[in-house]
């Protein structure tokens, strides 16, 4: 069982390193939904099925394409200004917060206090979730997905823009 834990998290953490320091954009996005399996992963063997469930529609699927459609329609890369004067000391600057994010956590999981036994499952089951979200939550949960699809639809029009050929000015 350590086995898969340990496979679980070289693969969260190796993807999310790679995606941090790659410098092609759309490679980043795709190890970062690598990252994000990763953590359904996680989920699923801690037993939340609905929550693994969950990240696997909202993050593998939906924002990792919202990311993937922003990268392409803006056409930009890391590789504009990322090898300026400044480039080792931002590098040098990452590596510091993430060792004092590290550290940090490290401290809170120290001093965390864990109860000695197994915790009770909640009564609650994955047939009553999704029927409380079909049921009395089904018009919030639409209203939701038309306004991220308008979003999306809206970012497309603005990254898209007017380009100097398309416009005619006279009739």
């Amino acid at each position: 069982m350590n086995a898969v834990l340990i496979a679980l998290a070289l693969l969260t953490l190796g993807t999310a390193a790679l995606a941090l320091s790659g410098r092609n954009l759309l490679r980043s996005v795709l190890l970062l939904t690598v990252s994000w399996t990763g953590v359904a992963g996680f989920f699923l063997w801690a037993g939340a099925e609905f929550a693994a469930f969950a990240q696997v529609l909202v993050y593998v699927g939906a924002i990792s394409m919202v990311v993937l459609f922003a990268v392409l329609l803006t056409r930009r890369t890391r590789d504009e200004g990322a090898a300026g004067p400044g480039a080792r000391s931002r590098a040098v600057s990452g590596i510091l917060v993430g060792a004092a994010v590290a550290l940090v956590l490290l401290v809170a999981v120290a001093g965390a206090a864990f109860p000695p036994g197994p915790a009770s499952a909640p009564g609650l089951t994955v047939r009553d979730l999704g029927l409380a979200l079909m049921g009395p939550q089904a018009a919030a949960l639409l209203v939701l997905g038309a306004l991220l699809t308008v979003a999306l639809v809206g970012a497309v029009v603005l990254a898209a823009g007017d380009r100097p050929g398309d416009r005619k000015d006279g009739p």
